[in-house]
């Protein structure tokens, strides 16, 4: 006879999730799919940066991430200040808390062991450690499943991210070069393993039907100012990078290439702005997208994409789009290279509009090629994402016994 079932075991989802950035709810859709596949019974909920979104979206209770609400904004008054430091002490009470009602807790995906963007230690850095330490603390098995990561400068972002990865129950990364920064910063890394990005694990929409006329070039934008060690060049940076990518743009119009510019943020909007009005022709358009599948629409409609944030970058490869990638960091690389096309690349911090276009141009020309060599690179992906799983199954989701433990120890 079968034991009897104990209750339901009870899941946390964690991290900058409904705050505006399509890689990151995309990669919480990932692992919500593969919840209610191989997890029925799992009760969820999420402590994330934008509750009210994910409650909306995804019918999951939620609650905020941070006790102070302006956690994310520079503190330029007094009142700010003092209120940015009583939210770190009512964080730690609130995260333990929350902790402590979960058999497990996943961070899905994000790059949140890297500070390729800007990024202060007493932000996401000091959430992700108290998180880790509250597990730690209740014995909640807290997974970083699929995680990028990175060295990093900034000596007390480096000491909370090192001591949150040592304090993880479970560790996957989401390329090599992920788990070779970890090992690089003092973390046993020997039996943590490497997966494809969670978001390839997303349902791939269709294919349109050809309608004999030529598809649009879509351009992946970005407000992309550089990375944390970059603060003092963030402006030029930035200039440069849109400067750039605007003259690439007039120059596809002026062949006669419709161009779809896409976003990947909330944030990135300011640059599709910026390009629409150096830009003035009814060949430049701007999607709306809400979601990855959105995104993976768009660009499966098109001939070519050209992008520069990293899950725009997964979502034209994994519809099998030619792609062009404007890297920014280890990660874009990496994954050109498992997809094959890491001779297509090009540096965002210098965007050189005719160097950028000539790289198109070539692009274009082994694009029946480049289409044949996705197809293949994606059945090993889908391969690899269900083994992630079955090794995140096997080892975080807790047994019978001991989620009736768990249960018992809240029960008053």
């Amino acid at each position: 006879m079968r034991p009897p079932a104990g209750p339901p075991v009870r899941v946390g989802l964690f991290g900058l999730l409904g705050s505006g950035n399509l890689g990151n709810d995309g990669s919480m859709e990932a692992v919500l799919a593969y919840l209610r596949r191989d997890h029925p019974e799992a009760t969820v909920d999420a402590m994330c940066g934008g509750p009210e979104v994910v409650r909306l979206r995804h019918r999951l209770p939620a609650t905020r991430l941070h006790w102070y609400r302006g956690e994310y904004r520079t503190a330029s008054r007094a009142g700010a200040v003092v209120g940015k430091g009583l939210g770190k002490l009512v964080d730690a009470v609130r995260t333990a808390a929350w902790v402590r009602r979960h058999d497990v807790v996943i961070v899905p995906g994000m790059g949140v062991l890297e500070a390729t963007l800007p990024l202060r230690p007493w932000g996401f850095p000091y959430a992700l450690f108290l998180l880790c330490a509250s597990g730690r603390l209740f014995d909640t098995r807290v997974a970083l499943v699929g995680v990028g990561a990175a060295p990093i400068g900034n000596r007390a972002t480096r000491a909370l991210v090192r001591r949150s990865a040592r304090l993880a129950a479970y560790r996957s990364y989401r390329d090599d070069q992920s788990r070779d920064a970890l090992r690089a910063m003092g973390v046993d890394t020997a039996r943590d393993e490497v997966h494809p990005d969670l978001a390839f694990a997303l349902p791939t929409p269709p294919s349109p039907a050809p309608s004999g006329t030529p598809g649009p070039v879509c351009v992946g934008v970005m407000a992309f100012h550089g990375g944390d060690d970059d603060r003092a060049l963030a402006e030029e940076i930035h200039r440069r990078y849109l400067d750039g990518t605007t003259r690439f743009v007039r120059a596809l119009v002026e062949d006669g290439r419709p161009v779809r510019l896409l976003t990947g943020d909330e944030v990135d909007g300011e640059v599709v702005a910026a390009i629409l009005d150096a830009v003035d022709s009814p060949l430049v358009t701007a999607a709306e997208t809400a979601s990855l599948d959105d995104l993976m629409k768009e660009m499966a409609a098109a001939d070519a994409v050209v992008a520069t944030r990293y899950h725009n970058l997964v979502c034209a490869l994994k519809v099998g789009v030619p792609t062009l990638a404007l890297s920014y960091a280890a990660k874009s690389d990496a994954l050109m290279d498992r997809m094959g096309l890491g001779a297509y690349r090009h540096p965002a911090r210098e965007v050189d509009a005719e160097r950028l276009l000539d790289a198109f141009r070539e692009l274009e020309k082994h694009a029946a090629e480049l289409r044949r060599t996705l197809a293949e690179r994606n059945l090993t992906v889908a391969r690899q994402l269900e083994e992630q799983f079955t090794a995140l199954t096997t080892a975080v989701f807790p047994r019978t016994g001991r989620a009736h433990a768990h249960a018992l120890r809240e029960t008053p």
